[in-house]
């Protein structure tokens, strides 16, 4: 791929995941500065890579799980290479000061943490305490206009129902996992995005916490929040 294509690839993602409908070629050209047949050819050549989809006989494009995969690997790909890049923004030193006002109790600060990243993400948060999975902000998550249609409720559902034995069982090992659609080992056909980060805490050394929305996510900042809710419960308990 070319620089251009992928910063197009990334602008479908970032407009997509703001505005929920179709990106399409004008749009892109004005904030490129090129044609809208300069951009529809850049399009048309994402799509035969199968990094972006025409719904219906929309004009404009959407990602593809293909597609998201692509782009947070670029940016896992950027973080590897320079994990202190990133300041803390607004929404990292919120979630510290909730967390901080219950370091002394561990299920309050979890909690805390997760309901930071209900209100910072606009997902559903969720956190393993124990041997239990806590929960917050489902009505984020079936608010989602994917989500109002179709089988993909119920899909979803099921995806939650298995989600806490499927965390015990599978352990993801990495700091920070991102399981995009179809990649999800459970609700393969749900459209959903789970980002999870593992920390040690006083329950187990494979704690868990992370949020779950739809593919249509802000990658880039519900990754870094995720990430650093991870390292802020490590650090506080």
């Amino acid at each position: 791929m070319t620089d251009r294509q992928i910063q197009i690839l990334a602008a479908i993602i970032e407009q997509y995941a703001e505005i929920a409908v179709p990106v399409g070629s004008v749009t892109l050209a004005k904030l490129f500065g090129v044609s809208s047949a300069t951009i529809r050819s850049e399009m048309a050549k994402l799509e035969d890579l199968g990094f972006i989809a025409q719904p219906h006989t929309s004009a404009g494009r959407i990602p593809t799980d293909q597609g998201y995969r692509f782009y947070v690997n670029t940016l896992t790909e950027a973080h590897a290479s320079n994990p202190q890049s990133l300041q803390l923004d607004r929404g990292a030193r919120a979630i510290e000061a909730r967390v901080n006002t219950h370091g002394d109790r561990a299920d309050r600060a979890i909690r805390s943490a997760v309901d930071s990243l209900v209100d910072l993400t606009h997902n559903l948060g969720l956190a393993t305490i124990g041997d239990q999975l806590y929960m917050s902000g489902m009505g984020n998550l079936f608010g989602q206009p994917e989500f109002m249609q179709g089988n993909h409720a119920q899909n979803v559902a099921t995806l939650l129902d298995n989600l806490e034995p499927w965390l015990r069982e599978a352990a993801p090992n990495e700091p920070l996992n991102v399981y995009i659609g179809a990649e999800n080992p459970i609700g393969k056909t749900s459209g959903a995005t789970l980002i999870v980060s593992r920390f040690r805490s006083p329950y187990s050394d494979r704690s868990y916490i992370g949020v779950l929305g739809p593919t249509r996510q802000s990658y880039g900042k519900v990754m870094r929040l995720v990430r650093h809710a991870g390292s802020m419960l490590e650090e506080v308990l």
